[in-house]
């Protein structure tokens, strides 16, 4: 049976060309060395699957090499499973053979969780929910269902907009319980089964579960986690207008793995594509709070500010202050909310209104966010000190906020680290649940979200078990937060 022609976008041929870099080791084999060298791409999840390649002879022409070498290179792709063609439709990139999807190893009392980047209740929310106790019994003559959301606390969400930049009234907000549901209200109302949505390569692993569910196709445009700015937004312009997808999803601020934020030119300009092109964008921003360097309100502008009213921002208490309140929100023009409202009757009829309540109570204490990105500060640059001790050969970009270390190792063995890693008594995610297709094996996620004392233990059971990585990769599917 032919391979069917996938749905991505095109890579030029100068810009595989740059991409690869200084490929060739030294040696005859040079059709072997550009092989080995587009796989590595492929692994890192720089070329996601269904990239269109360049044709031979334009290929040739940006590498300066004979047509030959790059038909010899391409047929040992072919071998290995890396490269489909079609004659008449080009040459593409696929999937090396499937994943193996399983739970994670049994784990004991003594074991450390590094998968989730999330942290314990917020100090004061003892004292909020004491407070909230007595504003409740102004609530309990009502009927209870608020499926916008109480407005005094959508007041405080819409004012926090404001002063990013982005004027919002009560009326563009409706808080949803958590910010995954927010997607998945989103997601429900934009795309049917079939339909493309436009994603970061790497992203948040649950928010490609939620568009499989929806039986809707991911478009992977991959990131650079070692570039000046991360976003390659030729890339999304070229995936918008060969793929059409029905909305895109990122994270600007501090994203989830990299820990990369895109500036206010590049918000600019990435919002200009956008609008352009009169595609949705739902952006989340559920760590656009935990700014570790600086004022969260004196940051770039929220890409919505950019994007028009066609920008739906999704945020989150669970990252800033609890993951147990389970609350979050959709900001976005009051059509499309009223159509969110209507979207949302059948999956639920609004939040509970104490947390809501309590969740108001916190937000008036800025003085506790702020002690909590201080901490926060603290944990990440313990991180910091605990890989370039255990595992000087992994490198990585300190972010400036978020949750998490994006490391690169020296292998792709980031599957086989993890499984490995379980045995050690560490749960980590590979970098393979952070991509469309998987890849990314050079790559792993590190939360700093734990005490000091945890990550140091953690990080020196996972130079252990690296040391004792043997094997085949495989994938693991725990729940990522």
């Amino acid at each position: 049976m032919e391979a069917a022609v996938p749905l991505g976008g095109r890579i030029s041929g100068p810009r595989l060309a740059v991409m690869l870099g200084s490929w060739r080791q030294g040696s005859r084999q040079g059709a072997a060395d550009l092989a080995a060298a587009i796989e590595l791409q492929v692994l890192d999840g720089q070329l996601p699957l269904g990239t269109r390649l360049p044709a031979e002879r334009e290929l040739a022409d940006a590498l300066g090499v004979s047509r030959t070498l790059i038909g010899a290179a391409l047929d040992r792709l072919r071998d290995n499973g890396f490269v489909a063609s079609r004659r008449g439709a080009g040459s593409w990139i696929a999937a090396p053979g499937r994943r193996r999807r399983g739970p994670l190893a049994p784990t004991g009392a003594g074991s450390i969780d590094f998968t989730h980047a999330s942290s314990p209740a917020i100090p004061g929310t003892a004292a909020a929910v004491d407070a909230a106790r007595v504003r409740l019994a102004d609530h309990l003559g009502d009927h209870g269902y608020q499926e916008r959301g109480l407005l005094s606390l959508r007041e405080k969400i819409a004012r926090r907009y404001t002063e990013r930049g982005l004027p919002t009234t009560p009326a563009q907000v409706m808080v949803t319980n958590g910010a995954h549901h927010a997607f998945v209200l989103v997601l429900r109302m934009l795309a049917g089964p079939g339909d493309r949505v436009l994603v970061e390569q790497p992203t948040y692993p649950n928010a490609l579960e939620a568009i499989r569910a929806a039986h809707a196709i991911p478009v992977p445009v991959a990131l650079d986690p070692t570039g000046d700015r991360g976003w390659d937004i030729a890339g999304v312009d070229a995936a918008l207008r060969q793929a059409s997808p029905r909305f895109a999803y990122l994270v600007v601020d501090f994203q989830n793995p990299t820990g990369l934020r895109l500036d206010a030119e590049g918000r600019a300009r990435l919002g200009t594509v956008l609008a352009r092109a009169r595609t949705p964008v739902v952006v989340d921003e559920t760590l656009v709070e935990l700014d570790l360097e600086g004022d969260p309100l004196a940051g770039p502008p929220p890409l919505a500010a950019f994007a028009g009213d066609l920008a739906i921002c999704v945020g989150s208490a669970s990252k800033t202050h609890w993951g147990g309140l389970r609350l979050g929100w959709i900001r976005a023009s009051e059509d499309l909310l009223g159509r969110l409202v209507s979207a949302r009757y059948a999956v639920d009829l609004g939040s509970p209104v104490f947390e809501q309540i309590v969740l108001g109570e916190l937000l008036d204490d800025d003085a506790a966010l702020g002690r909590r990105r201080e901490e926060l500060r603290g944990y990440r640059d313990a991180l910091a000190g605990a890989v370039h001790r255990y595992l000087p050969d992994w490198t990585f970009t300190l972010p400036k906020g978020g949750l998490s270390l994006w490391c690169r190792m020296p292998e792709p063995v980031s599957s086989r680290l993890a499984v490995a890693a379980a045995s050690h008594g560490v749960q980590v995610a590979p970098g393979s649940r952070f991509g469309v297709h998987g890849g990314l094996e050079r790559w792993i996620r590190l939360p700093f979200s734990l005490p000091p004392d945890r990550i140091e233990e953690a990080v020196r059971r996972l130079s252990a078990a690296e040391a004792s990585v043997r094997g085949t990769p495989e994938s693991l599917a725990a729940p990522i937060a």
